[in-house]
């Protein structure tokens, strides 16, 4: 099956796994431009009541659970008068959501899928959010730039953790934070563990959300069964669905079985 091949290729070479990433986000992006589909993450069902309630719009109350996501990511602090990178900015959403609720000074997304950049910036307009092209692995900005970064569900698909990492340190300010959200399988989590450690950031707090990760999946189940179904070719759909991580996908099945978990990380930067 493609996504097989796909998982395949993306293990056995860093080089090969960013290039093939990107060609994906790039043919997603390409392929559906309309504005139905501003987030591509798993979603976060808010269980245990961690998030401060907001009024939303009948549209945006549509992408709860993935606004939800970018919200417990962003809990790490005020961003009021801050300047933020968001790392793996995707389709723009979680970008402009932060723009418009949470009131930085200027949030800059980037993202290494060309298409990715031209669909935000078509899509998206707010005088403190602005979008460019750029490599986690090589962020084309000065030293000491911004007060916070935000990653979400974006890390898995680098060549190299530790490189992002360092960079992540580099255009950090100091006591800058850094707020990660992304999926491991069990067997990379002392991988993960060993790239936190050297990455010259202190560990502030590091929680697993799978089990709210779960329950956003199966709530938003439906709709993206109908939006595949609608929008994608049937050749294609099963590719899709796996993707998406509907239900009983491999990604799904994971999370149930524990094979796969998703975490949040908050690290400072604490420069001596």
């Amino acid at each position: 099956m493609m996504e097989n091949l796909f998982i395949f290729l993306t293990v056995i070479s860093p080089k090969i796994k960013r290039r093939l990433w990107r060609s994906w986000y790039d043919f997603l992006a390409k392929s559906y431009q309309k504005e139905d589909w501003e987030f591509m993450n798993y979603g976060f069902a808010d269980i245990d009541h961690q998030l401060k309630p907001i009024n939303l719009s009948l549209e945006e109350a549509q992408n709860k659970y993935f606004i939800q996501l970018y919200q417990k990511v962003a809990s790490i602090t005020n961003l009021q008068h801050k300047k933020v990178l968001e790392i793996g900015s995707g389709r723009g959403g979680g970008s402009f959501f932060i723009a418009k609720y949470l009131s930085p000074m200027q949030i800059i997304g980037i993202d290494i899928a060309q298409e990715n950049i031209a669909l935000s910036k078509q899509l998206y307009k707010l005088p403190n959010l602005s979008y460019q092209e750029g490599d986690s692995e090589n962020l084309p900005f000065l030293d000491n730039s911004f007060d916070v970064i935000l990653n979400v569900e974006s890390s898995h698909c680098y060549g190299s953790m530790d490189k992002f990492l360092a960079e992540v340190h580099r255009v950090l300010k100091p006591d800058g934070l850094f707020s990660w959200a992304d999926l491991r399988p069990v067997n990379d989590l002392e991988k993960l563990e060993n790239s936190l450690n050297k990455s010259g950031l202190v560990l502030v707090e590091k929680q697993d959300i799978t089990t709210n990760v779960i329950k956003a999946l199966e709530l938003i189940d439906q709709l993206k069964k109908e939006k595949i179904n609608n929008n994608v070719p049937k050749i294609l759909r099963h590719t899709f669905s796996e993707f998406a991580g509907v239900k009983n996908s491999k990604i799904y099945n994971g999370f149930v079985n524990g094979s796969l978990v998703y975490l949040t990380a908050f690290l400072q930067k604490k420069d001596s």
